[in-house]
């Protein structure tokens, strides 16, 4: 029988957004298909077409379409959260599915921020607004990919998440595998790959390169950083979105993404370096 509790991650480090508000509704969804044939991936395919819709929707550059514009972000959200939910639940993970839903956001956060740029450059007729969507784009690619860098690593401590390694170096194993997938992990490589290696450098920085186990088991577990970094998740990051969009102020959302939302990177990364890793150091974890 489907358990909604059995097809979460964690409360721990997951989005509160998700928690309280996405995740129960994806649940709905999750628990009308859960008999069906429907498949994880399918799922997957279906949230990166909405969200190829509502770049289309972006373009328009009405209000009206705005706002339909940010629904069919929120109900990619949506699915992003099912795909998953649906796969826990039904335990059909799979590697396909893992490339799958990296790669379907990131062509989705390309046509959605190439829209917005679009749309505020018509509008105004400046350039600028052009550059604004990139550094947006830019942006999100880095915060999610922080969030998700630390969503893994407490994760993978509770031996979970295990189809997710916590970089995706291709393997000698992965090219004797599904040719499919690899051909995914190749994709994703290109789009993730240097990102995965810069979050192990910042990390590396923020802990002061200790290694020992007994610090990384606090380290990747504090529950405030994970809060924090929480913040910074694909669907708190579309949440914003969504809401700037229903009341057409796309130009204020750019602004908040790039000033509100790297200030909640830069202190997510300053309160491990400066606040945690010396809790860590005073406590012993060495």
């Amino acid at each position: 029988m489907y358990e909604y509790r059995k097809s979460l991650k964690s409360d721990v480090s997951d989005e509160l957004v998700n928690t309280y508000l996405l995740r129960p509704l994806a649940g709905l969804f999750v628990r009308l298909v859960y008999r069906t044939s429907i498949t994880p991936n399918q799922v997957t395919i279906a949230s990166t077409v909405a969200g190829l819709i509502a770049a289309l929707f972006y373009l328009r550059g009405e209000a009206l379409w705005t706002a339909i514009a940010g629904l069919c972000v929120t109900l990619k959200d949506l699915l992003d959260s099912a795909d998953g939910q649906l796969a826990r639940a039904k335990q059909q993970y799979s590697r396909i599915g893992r490339f799958l839903d990296s790669i379907g956001d990131f062509v989705v956060d390309v046509a959605v921020f190439a829209a917005i740029g679009w749309a505020l450059y018509s509008s105004s007729g400046d350039p600028w607004m052009l550059v604004l969507a990139f550094l947006c784009l830019a942006g999100i690619t880095l915060r999610v990919s922080y969030h998700v860098y630390y969503q893994t690593s407490y994760l993978h401590l509770g031996e979970r998440y295990a189809i997710n390694r916590l970089t995706e170096e291709i393997t000698e194993d992965d090219r004797k595998g599904d040719r499919f997938a690899l051909a995914l992990q190749r994709v994703f490589q290109v789009i993730y790959g240097w990102q995965d290696r810069l979050m192990v450098r910042i990390d590396a920085w923020g802990r002061r390169g200790r290694e020992r186990p007994e610090f990384l088991a606090r380290w990747y577990t504090d529950a405030p950083g994970l809060r924090i970094s929480g913040l910074l998740g694909m669907g708190t990051e579309l949440f914003l979105l969504m809401l700037c969009s229903v009341s057409d102020q796309l130009v204020l959302y750019c602004f908040l993404n790039l000033i509100l939302m790297n200030a909640i990177l830069l202190a997510s990364v300053l309160y491990r370096r400066f606040i945690f890793s010396y809790r860590l150091q005073l406590g012993g974890s060495l």
